[in-house]
């Protein structure tokens, strides 16, 4: 219905009363006067006219004038139709609508600005039929249609009550209707005039109405009309309920700002402060508390003037937050360490394989922690490719030391108030990330794991990294200073454990403060250990399998290993045995039949064609091509030298996507090589008329470092002496311009890399023979380590054979 006052037609109650009480049997009947054959038009703009209603109407239009000076002298019958366009300012015969109302004027009345108002009365229901006259007004016979009601219709009935009965529930949810409007509803007889006057006054178009009054049906048009007040009975309804919930919500908040105020008043008239139980809780709280003088000695003055500051000031939740966090934090209250050294060994073995001398590390510290009963607790950091167990690891050496750990990701760090804190004066102002995970600890020993150290940056926020300088000095961090706690807190007996794949992105002073421990790759042999004992049992139980759904042959995870992973690590091998499971989850889900025990044909139907080939060009064929071995961030790989010689000044090219480091590699390589032509055979005049190319495949990788330079020497050197390199060989050494083999590292990944490859022969500097001793035995089987001082060794080892021939 409308906003408005719903039954707002009822403007001359005296006019419309005289037919509430006129029957459905009466409404139809012409009575004693005579309707003309042709009747004036009038167009209305923005209103139906209905049978039976009563509305005022301006009239300002010349033609609308005449047409109802018309009317009156023709007795005041008049033809009422409604313009499609309300803009429009002389209607067309197009122009409007061909049902309307044939009306009666009972009233017209001069107004002070000139115009005239008409006081109209519909009667019948009309067509237009035929358009006699369209000057000086509008003029056309009609065709009088009769609402005709159906006889016994018990169905019509309830639907005329069911409107009558919405109805009065929307005057009863609008405030804006008078409540006699109920009366008058239930005092009209006619079933057509309460449809008609109800249709009139829905809150719908100007186009719904007109569809409602060329509905001739009596039943269709009812069933329309109910509909419509159904849906405006609705809309009031959950306008109702939202004003309810509103108005409950805003009386609840003044009820509640009325009766603290009114509580505040009383207390103060009773010497009382409306905090004073959370004040004496808190001073019970800091009679209990393990912690410094100095602290002790804050809190006091902190407590003292929150209590003279009134709740409403905006400094007030600052320093409550500021004293609960004083006693929050676990001053002095620290965790009992596991001191049985078997059972702490028993527990990183058993989460982890291998990776010794972390371990080895970790049990001498508690070690003389047991003996001397106090030490400072140790930096370390893991230095180590990505999926080694580097974190994993850390939480292990928390789970076996029995202590509380917190993780702390670091990567893509760039605020330095994240590990220092913010200032109190700040708005939002809280502890550092250090301070906080402490706090959450509720101890003062936790085992705290700095994640991704490597991967802290620096901006305009200040540089987190060098914040860390504090944290991170056994001699520094007893003092620990946090910009919002204020009072230094003593870091020294948190046992730190950073993690990172890279140092050279951590500045050198940090680095200084860590103790490096480096994680190198994993062999095949350890790999297939790991399967065996962590990856396939927790890939079991996450797949909701048991052992007897699959099971695996160290051939199989091998096979798995080496032809679809390439890491150091054993993460892309955890998702490929995930891969294997699911399908197996799945045959299993669905019943149907399979062998358990996988094999390398199941692995290759499963995961697909292999990723990986390790005798891809290992057995070179041609002269100029030596294999070097490289260190990645994942792992160890071999790297393929080519050389190719061609006519022309002496020029050298390098590409391979080479950086700065190993571009002069391949300069010193040439220039050693022309510096030794005469001793290696070389006409010395063919420097000056060949241009020679170094190429390193794979050249969308970026590569550089210095550990190429012996194998850049031996493939310009089998080029220009046009002999092949022995098949399986690979290298690593540095090089110098007095023909001098220099130490290198990641040494391990490396020689690692090479037996996967199917390399036998590995040339090494002697001084890296210390890092082959590192390794265990059962890895490198079958290997042959060469160990040279001089280039000199390097080129006749690898071209002897060949020189022979």
């Amino acid at each position: 219905m409308s906003k408005e006052i719903i039954f707002q037609n009822i403007v001359h109650e005296g006019d419309i009363s005289s037919i509430l009480g006129v029957t459905d049997d009466e409404i139809n009947v012409f009575g004693d006067e005579t309707l003309p054959e042709e009747y004036p038009v009038l167009a209305l703009t923005n209103s139906i006219l209905y049978p039976g209603m009563i509305i005022p109407i301006t009239i300002s239009r010349s033609k609308s004038v005449a047409a109802v000076n018309f009317a009156e002298k023709a007795g005041g019958w008049i033809a009422i139709l409604t313009q499609k366009d309300k803009n429009v300012e002389d209607p067309e015969i197009d122009e409007l609508y061909h049902t309307g109302t044939i009306a009666k004027i009972l009233k017209k009345l001069k107004m002070p600005d000139g115009t005239y108002t008409a006081i109209i009365q519909g009667k019948f229901r009309f067509t237009l039929t035929e358009l006699t006259s369209v000057d000086p007004f509008l003029k056309g016979k009609v065709n009088i249609i009769l609402d005709i009601l159906p006889d016994n219709d018990l169905e019509f009935i309830a639907m005329v009550e069911a409107i009558k009965e919405k109805a009065r529930k929307i005057v009863e949810l609008s405030p804006q209707i008078p409540n006699e409007a109920i009366i008058m509803l239930e005092n009209v007889k006619s079933k057509i005039f309460l449809l008609n006057f109800l249709a009139s006054n829905l809150n719908v178009t100007i186009d719904v109405k007109q569809e409602l009054l060329e509905i001739s049906d009596i039943k269709e048009r009812s069933k329309r009309i109910l509909q419509l007040i159904d849906n405006e009975l609705h809309i009031l309804e959950i306008k109702g309920n939202i004003e309810f919930k509103v108005r409950k919500d805003i009386e609840k908040t003044q009820r509640d700002y009325f009766l603290s105020q009114q509580l505040k008043t009383i207390q103060e008239e009773l010497g009382q402060n409306p905090n004073a139980e959370d004040f004496q809780k808190f001073e019970t709280l800091a009679k209990t508390k393990k912690w410094p003088q100095e602290v002790a000695e804050k809190f006091d003055k902190e407590l003292n003037k929150l209590k003279r500051m009134q709740s409403h000031m905006p400094d007030y939740s600052v320093m409550l937050n500021y004293v609960e966090l004083l006693l929050e934090l676990p001053w002095e209250e620290y965790s009992q360490d596991n001191f049985d050294l078997k059972k702490v060994k028993a527990v990183l073995d058993e989460d982890h394989y291998g990776l010794d001398d972390v371990k080895e590390r970790i049990l001498e510290h508690l070690a003389v922690l047991k003996i001397k009963g106090d030490m400072k607790a140790p930096i370390l950091c893991l230095v180590g490719p990505p999926g080694v167990g580097k974190t994993s690891l850390a939480i292990s050496i928390s789970r076996a030391l029995e202590r509380k750990h917190v993780r702390m990701s670091l990567g893509g760090l760039h605020d330095e108030s994240e590990i220092r804190g913010h200032r109190k004066t700040y708005i939002g102002a809280m502890p550092g990330r250090i301070i906080q995970s402490i706090k959450k600890v509720k101890t003062s020993n936790p085992l705290f794991i700095l994640d991704e150290i490597d991967k802290v940056g620096a901006s305009y926020r200040g540089d987190p990294s060098s914040a860390l300088l504090e944290v991170l000095d056994p001699e520094q961090n007893t003092n620990f200073h946090d910009n919002y706690l204020e009072i230094e807190y003593d870091l020294s007996k948190v046992m730190f454990i950073a993690t990172a794949n890279n140092l050279n992105s951590i500045q050198p002073a940090l680095i200084d403060r860590m103790e490096i421990i480096n994680i190198n790759g994993y062999s095949v042999e350890e790999k297939i250990e790991i399967t065996k004992r962590h990856l396939i049992p927790d890939q079991l139980k996450e797949h909701g399998l048991n052992p007897g759904h699959i099971s695996f042959s160290k051939p199989v995870i091998k096979e798995v290993i080496e032809k679809y992973t390439r890491e150091s690590g054993v993460r892309s091998l955890n998702r490929e045995i995930g891969r294997i499971m699911r399908n197996i989850a799945k045959r299993v889900a669905i019943e149907e039949t399979y062998e358990p025990k996988i094999s390398i044909e199941d692995v290759e139907k499963i995961l697909g064609p292999s990723k990986f080939h390790k005798d891809k060009y290992t057995n070179i064929k041609m002269p100029g091509v030596a294999i070097g071995l490289a260190w990645t961030i994942v792992g160890g790989d071999i790297l393929f030298i080519e050389t190719s010689l061609n006519p022309g000044k002496g020029n050298l090219t390098l590409t391979g996507n080479l950086g700065n480091v190993m571009k002069e590699s391949a300069t010193t390589a040439l220039s050693y090589i022309k510096a030794n032509a005469k001793n290696l055979g070389i006409p010395e005049d063919i420097f000056s008329t060949t241009d020679i190319h170094i190429h390193v495949p794979e050249g969308a990788i970026p590569k550089d470092g210095p550990s190429a330079g012996i194998t850049m020497i031996t493939s310009l050197a089998s080029a220009f002496k046009k002999i092949r390199i022995k098949p399986y060989l690979a290298m690593t050494g540095e090089i110098t311009l007095r023909g001098e083999v220099l130490p290198v590292g990641g040494i391990k990944e490396k020689v690692l890399a090479a037996k996967r490859y199917g390399m036998n022969k590995i040339i090494l500097c002697r001084e890296n023979e210390k890092d082959i001793k590192q390794i265990n035995e059962e890895y490198i089987r079958g290997l042959e380590f060469i160990y040279v001082d001089k280039m000199m060794d390097v080129l006749k080892i690898a071209l002897e054979e060949n020189l022979k021939k």
